[in-house]
């Protein structure tokens, strides 16, 4: 996934804002484990790309996302022994011993995977909306070198894989079995690590290693940058305060045992509507 600016208002908002609202949609999902809130959290990351104009990117990321999803659902379904609702025998195992899946572990891997998504999708959202170079920019009073480096590594990232992807199609032209993709990987490992030394030579005829650490820029934040650091801040403290007073108790550990009820429809919805909030503001933005 490669950035690219869009008339967004979550584009137009400093990286510190933009880093702290994705961080917050995944934060919710690593804090509450009530299925309603988990799924409101997926409505406002999908809401988010959609506003964002990165729904492609978003739909990349469910790819990934929903087989790891998936998986850990039947992983946690053979390996864990909580529940007592048996749904399945499968017999005994040599050395597992019988296995039984309840719906508790069942219910538990869901939610584990859901959760796991949800992580993803933000993160996708960040790559997708957040301009590498300014968080970078914003990084580089801690470490000018780390920054310099963490700059090539993520703009090398596109460069190798679309070297993979011509050395694939070139190996399909070639009569034969193809080679294994051990070969391939062997082959673009060394193909950036020739990158590599030549990026380096180039700085260091520019006199890399004589530059000064950069003067910290100074910018006022905009009110895209206010909405969207508020609205982080608000879905942590919402979530955070949700869970203080009892509301979402989800468990699985030999029973379900489930709230829902006013509260919990409450708190989904004012966290969907927190964080597509910031979104209703278009001013400034030029399309």
């Amino acid at each position: 996934m490669i950035y690219r600016r869009r008339p967004s208002p979550l584009h137009a908002a400093a990286a510190p804002a933009g880093c702290a609202y994705c961080a917050a949609l995944a934060v919710v999902a690593l804090m509450s484990s009530h299925p309603l809130v988990l799924a409101a959290d997926l409505v406002a990351v999908a809401g988010a790309a959609r506003l964002a104009g990165v729904a492609e990117a978003m739909r990349r990321a469910s790819r990934l996302a929903i087989p790891l999803a998936v998986a850990m659902v039947v992983i946690n379904a053979l390996v864990s022994r909580n529940g007592l609702t048996v749904i399945a025998r499968l017999g005994e195992l040599p050395i597992a011993g019988r296995l039984d899946v309840t719906l508790e572990a069942v219910a538990w891997g869901a939610i584990q995977g859901l959760r796991l998504g949800l992580v993803i999708m933000a993160g996708a959202l960040y790559s997708a909306s957040v301009d590498p170079d300014e968080v970078l920019r914003m990084l580089r009073r801690v470490s000018f070198r780390s920054a310099l480096s963490a700059t090539l590594a993520t703009r090398m990232v596109p460069v190798l894989a679309r070297d993979a992807r011509r050395m694939a199609e070139a190996q399909r032209c070639l009569p034969g079995r193809p080679a294994p993709r051990v070969a391939l990987l062997r082959a673009v490992t060394a193909g950036a690590l020739d990158r590599s030394l030549d990026v380096a030579a180039a700085l260091e005829g520019r006199g890399y290693g004589a530059l000064r650490r950069p003067p910290r820029e100074r910018r006022s934040p905009s009110r895209h940058d206010l909405a969207f650091g508020a609205a982080a801040v608000g879905l942590v403290v919402l979530v955070a305060a949700a869970r203080l007073g009892g509301v979402g108790r989800f468990s699985a550990d030999q029973a379900l045992a489930l709230s829902m009820g006013a509260p919990e429809v409450a708190l989904a919805v004012a966290l969907v509507v927190l964080a597509l909030a910031p979104f209703a503001d278009r001013r400034g933005i030029v399309r």
